[in-house]
C-alpha cells in the first residue's frame, strides 16, 4: 500500500486518487521555505519590500537583490528556488522588449503575469519535467493605474491590493488585512511592511536583509532604495 501511495509523487502529471498532484504540492512547500516579499498598491504607486534572507558576509550584497526590473515600469520579486525565478524573469524581459519593439509601446502588467503563469502551468502538464519551485510577484503601472499580481505553482494568478509570498506568508497576510488602507502612501506602506517583518522575524530582523523598490508618478519608473534610505524607516 505504501508503495502504491508513493508512486503518485513520481511525476508532476499524475493525479493521486484523492485528486491531488503531489509534485505540485511539494513545490508549493518549497515556495514557503523561501524568504518572503510583501507587495502593496498605494494611492500614489506600488511598492515591494523583499527579504533577501540571511546572506554570507562574503557575498556582494548587490548581487543578491530580490527586486528585478522587467521593464522600466514593471518590477518583480520571487520566493522559492531563485534560479527557477531567474529563468522566468529572463523570459518575461524578452517578451516585454519584443512588445516594445513591435508596437512601440510598453506592455501592460497583466500580459506579463499571464505569460509567466502560462509557462508555469505547462510544467505541471508535461512528463519528464518538474514544476517551477517559485512564486512570482509582479507590480507595475498601466496608464494611471498601479497593478499588483502574484502567480503560483499551478499557473493561477490573481490581482491584489496587498499580498505576501514566501515564508510565513499566511501570518503576513493576516497583518496586511488588519493594517492595509486603500489611501495608504508609499512611505507608509514601506514602514508598514518593515514593521510586519519585524514582528514576524523577531530577533532575526535586520534592516540590511531588505530590498525596497517602488513605481510612482507620471514616468512610472522603478526606484530602488539604498540601505541608508531603508534604514530611515526603522
Amino acid at each position: 500500500m505504501q508503495q502504491q501511495v508513493m508512486g503518485y509523487d513520481r511525476s508532476a502529471t499524475m493525479f493521486a486518487p484523492d485528486g491531488h498532484m503531489l509534485q505540485v504540492e511539494y513545490a508549493e512547500k518549497t515556495v514557503r521555505l523561501g524568504s518572503a516579499s510583501i507587495g502593496v498598491v498605494c494611492k500614489e504607486g506600488v511598492v515591494i519590500i523583499a527579504d533577501k534572507g540571511i546572506k554570507d558576509k562574503l557575498i556582494v550584497q548587490k548581487s543578491a537583490d530580490k527586486i528585478y526590473e522587467i521593464d522600466k515600469h514593471i518590477m518583480a520579486s520571487a520566493a522559492g528556488i531563485l534560479s527557477d525565478a531567474r529563468i522566468l524573469i529572463n523570459q518575461t524581459r524578452i517578451i516585454a522588449q519584443q512588445h516594445r519593439v513591435t508596437y512601440d509601446s510598453s506592455i501592460d502588467v497583466e500580459s506579463i503575469i499571464r505569460e509567466i503563469s502560462d509557462i508555469q502551468q505547462q510544467y505541471t502538464q508535461h512528463p519528464g519535467v518538474r514544476p517551477f519551485g517559485v512564486a512570482l510577484m509582479i507590480a507595475g503601472k498601466n496608464g494611471d493605474e498601479y497593478k499588483l499580481y502574484t502567480s503560483d505553482i499551478t499557473g493561477n494568478y490573481f490581482e491584489y491590493n496587498a499580498i505576501a509570498i514566501g515564508e510565513n506568508d499566511n501570518k503576513i497576510k493576516d497583518e496586511l488585512r488588519k493594517k492595509y488602507k486603500k489611501d495608504i502612501m508609499i512611505d507608509e506602506a514601506i514602514k508598514m511592511g518593515l514593521d510586519i517583518f519585524k514582528k514576524i522575524l523577531g530577533d532575526k530582523f535586520d534592516i540590511q536583509r531588505f530590498n525596497v523598490g517602488y513605481i510612482k508618478g507620471k514616468e512610472g519608473k522603478l526606484k530602488r532604495l539604498s540601505e541608508e534610505e531603508i534604514a530611515k524607516f526603522k
